[in-house]
């Protein structure tokens, strides 16, 4: 049995305390928030973010942090993209050196292009820092539905380590060295999530929504191999297994957002409804910006961004999508030329 601690308390975060819980660990549950806190302590249960999934008496709800990052044998780091690197900074005192801290969220700093997992290697120098990630809804998972994720790290020590805390009959883990086309396949699958959602609003069908998840993962694997990382985590759990279930699932956050916009509601109208972190949102501009960086042609991702922050009208994007100069699909895929 390990002692572990897990920082943030939202759906993913829940989910993944009760797996752990199942599996004989001992887990140690923070949150910012006092009033989730109080929530989770007197209900054993999220009654907002995830109902119906029931949290253990003996797991403990706390708002301390350093009671639950001191001394625990790894910690999962399960806050919204956007607070990972304000989370690191003030866990850092309390981090021993070696300690392992496994990221689960996704998402790319818009300021600065950073992965999580560089985040928090700024943050917490001393950390060994890996991530957790797949196509994997918090919903499915704290219901414990059969569900398969990858665990990158820098060493096989450390994978190996964190695949047997997490797996079981329910969750199956799998291992990679590679982590930066890891959190690349999570992050930007979000963005092309949205513009699944904007196509289900628009009305439009299957063919629509199978050529949005094609060419985006298409435009991801671009991206991310001139950025380092590796095609076959583009075309695995990671790359095209996250970005199908996000494009089409119900419990999607970014495919809601993306449904609202496509139905006439703005940006902020969306996200206030979704009522949830709409991560697509934030990896959005870094996507486009990662792409100019590396002169990588990303087209859903641009149009992405112009309805989101230009006002551009959905089906207007749709329209210009589809007339783009026509083109090879795949332009290492050649002809032998022959005399006629």
């Amino acid at each position: 049995m390990a002692n572990a601690g897990v920082l943030g308390a939202g759906s993913w975060g829940t989910a993944l305390s009760v797996l752990l819980h199942d599996n004989g660990h001992q887990v140690t549950v923070w949150s910012i928030d006092a009033d989730e806190v109080k929530m989770l302590r007197e209900k054993r249960e999220h009654l907002t973010k995830l109902p119906g999934v029931k949290i253990p008496e003996d797991m403990v709800i706390t708002g301390d942090l350093e009671e639950t990052v001191r001394g625990k044998d790894f910690l999962v780091l399960a806050v919204p993209s956007v607070y990972t690197r304000g989370t690191a900074r003030k866990m850092r005192p309390f981090v021993s050196d070696g300690q392992i801290i496994v990221d689960v969220a996704k998402g790319i700093e818009e300021s600065t292009l950073k992965t999580l997992s560089q985040q928090i290697e700024e943050e917490i120098p001393q950390a060994d820092v890996a991530v957790l990630s797949g196509p994997s809804h918090a919903e499915e998972v704290g219901r414990r539905m059969p569900t398969t994720c990858v665990i990158g790290a820098k060493t096989r020590k450390t994978a190996e380590y964190l695949q047997s805390m997490f797996i079981s009959k329910v969750f199956r883990v799998y291992t990679s060295p590679d982590i930066l086309g890891i959190e690349l396949g999570g992050a930007l699958k979000n963005v092309i999530a949205l513009a699944a959602g904007i196509a289900d609003g628009l009305g439009y069908g299957d063919n629509t929504k199978a050529a949005l998840i094609t060419r985006g993962i298409a435009e991801i694997a671009r991206l991310g191999v001139k950025m380092g990382g590796k095609i076959e985590s583009f075309v695995g759990l990671t790359g095209i297994g996250d970005l199908i279930v996000t494009c089409a699932s119900v419990h999607s956050r970014n495919r809601k957002a993306g449904y609202l916009i496509g139905k006439g509601r703005t940006m902020q109208e969306a996200m206030d409804e979704v009522n949830m972190v709409v991560e697509g949102v934030y990896s959005a501009k870094a996507a486009a910006a990662l792409a100019k960086k590396y002169d990588v042609a990303m087209p859903i991702v641009d149009e992405v961004n112009r309805v989101l922050f230009e006002g551009k009208d959905p089906a207007q994007a749709v329209d210009d999508l589809m007339m783009r100069e026509s083109r090879s699909e795949n332009t290492a895929l050649l002809w032998e030329e022959t005399e006629e």
